[in-house]
This record gives structure tokens, sequence and C-alpha cells, in this order.
């Protein structure tokens, strides 16, 4: 089951970012609670393998969230594995850099669905091949749209 950190917000404003944490790169997603929808955001890429937290900053100043979500890897079973404490870990150094609540949600099958959603678009014309590079950032707004909709307060 999903678990958070209690960092209280300064401002709420209904905005949260979700990450869908990887090693080489990030999707990240935007959503707002009142609608309980949210958009892919783009990738953050990571090319020697160390996070990016500037352009983390950037988007945590851009969008000013209440709390941050990182999809947290489970097996089908919704057990922990490899990635899991590498979620974990990454999601308590955002913590802690930007004083912001960190909310953990289960991310099983979110990239499947993101890929099929890719195909489903392109059989119909509405998206390209090169637009597969985009799968982690919608994968983050599947993450983030089940949190808002199970999860937020």
């Amino acid at each position: 089951m999903p678990d958070s950190a209690t960092t209280p917000s300064s401002t709420a404003n209904g905005v949260y970012l979700c990450f869908d944490f990887g090693l080489r790169k990030t999707g990240v997603a935007v959503g707002q609670a009142i609608t309980r929808t949210a958009s892919p955001v783009g990738l953050i890429e990571y090319p020697h393998s160390q996070i990016n937290y500037d352009a983390i900053s950037a988007l945590v100043t851009e969008w000013c969230p209440d709390a941050l979500i990182v999809g947290l890897p489970l097996t089908e079973d919704g057990l922990p594995q490899p990635m899991t404490e590498q979620a974990r870990t990454f999601g308590a150094a955002l913590e802690q850099r930007f004083s912001l609540a960190v909310h953990f949600a289960d991310e099983r099958f979110t990239s499947r669905t993101a890929r099929d959603l890719h195909r489903q678009r392109r059989q119909a014309g509405t998206a390209r091949r090169r637009d597969a590079g985009k799968e982690d950032a919608v994968a983050a707004q599947i993450i983030l749209e089940n949190w808002l909709h199970d999860e937020a307060p």
C-alpha cells in the first residue's frame, strides 16, 4: 500500500508533481486535486547516471506543488523488487531537498499501459514512433491520476 511522509505544505494549491523514477531517465507529470487529472510534463534524463536535481528544482519552482508523488515499483504480486528501494531513496532525497511531502504510489502496470496507449495512438495516427520516448511521462501521468483518485486529500 502506498505510504507517505508528512511534511506540511506552506500554501495548498492542489497541484502535485509525479515522478516515474528510472536510473537513466525519469518521467514527470503534473496534476490537480480538484479535477483529479494529470498531464505529462516530460522527461528528465541523467546523461552521467546522476539524478538531475537542477531540472527537478526548475519543475518544483515552476509548478509550486503541494507534494511530490514517486512511483513505487513493485512486482505483479505487490512485493518489493530491486528498484523499490532506489525509488524510496529518490523520494527521500526529494523530500530533503525540497521540504515537500513525498508520497509513494503503486506503479504496477503503468509502463505497460503507457506503451499500449502509445501503440493505440500510433494506429489512430495521432502519435509517431519518435513519441515513444514520452512513454515514461505518460506512465507518470497514469501513476498520478491513480493516486489523485485513490489517495489525494
